[in-house]
């Protein structure tokens, strides 16, 4: 191949690197600010137990949501990870159960779990669970940023055995979580105010916590009977 065509093919060559990588930047960016449904209502596609390869059979798929049977499934991890993103899905806990929404997990054999480095926020039976009771000012009931910070409504939540709606949104380094239409909590998710957040709180410690601005979402097996419907997700 002489000089002149050696040019022409590095050039060729170029232009469809450059014409691909614009075909992906344009695909994400359309993926973006659509929403996208993480549960089909009948399988448990896109998902898997922490640090396995499948789903454990204690996870179930019962009559449009996915339920968690008995303790023993770990957590129900998302295939993909996400930064910032609203998330919208419905709960329902079971009498004195405890659960919770993680995110920005990181997936990796030298962490026990998701929520060693993944913020909750919490799913609880208020009225008949002792964590309820634990923690500062109520940032252990439900909708809280776990140990963090507390709802700013208490009523928000709806009984055990019923359906409450849920909505966490992470975007700019600020976060929400939403409870039944309310905005219950307003926190930041990263910075200066998040690292005080974090050594005010039992993570303190905690190598990791917090810190990664990009994550798996993790749908917590705290060993009680826990359902989930209608889960969706918009990228920001």
């Amino acid at each position: 191949m002489n000089f002149t065509n050696w040019r022409a093919f590095t050039k060729a060559g170029v232009v469809a690197l450059f014409s691909l990588a614009l075909i992906s930047n344009t695909a994400e960016a359309q993926e973006k600010g659509k929403w996208v449904k993480l549960f089909d209502g009948k399988s448990l596609n896109g998902w898997h137990s922490w640090q396995s390869d499948n789903v454990l059979p204690q996870w179930k798929v019962e009559d449009g949501a996915i339920v968690l049977a008995e303790k023993g499934g770990k957590d129900l991890v998302t295939d993909k990870e996400y930064g910032d993103f609203e998330l919208e899905l419905e709960w329902k806990i079971s009498e004195s159960g405890n659960s919770g929404i993680i995110y920005h997990v990181i997936e990796d054999k030298k962490y026990c779990c998701p929520y060693s480095t993944g913020p909750e926020i919490q799913i609880l039976d208020d009225e008949k669970h002792p964590d309820a009771k634990a923690g500062k000012a109520g940032n252990h009931k439900s909708g809280s940023l776990y140990d963090m910070l507390p709802p700013t409504d208490f009523a928000a939540v709806k009984p055990a055995g019923q359906w409450n709606k849920a909505k966490v949104v992470i975007k700019g380094g600020r976060g929400e979580s939403w409870l039944n239409g309310k905005k219950v909590v307003d926190f930041p998710a990263q910075g200066g105010e998040w690292d005080k957040l974090v050594s005010d709180s039992k993570f303190k410690t905690w190598e990791g916590f917090g810190a990664s601005s990009k994550g798996k979402i993790a749908l917590q097996d705290h060993g009680n009977k826990v359902s989930f419907r209608n889960i969706r997700i918009k990228e920001l």
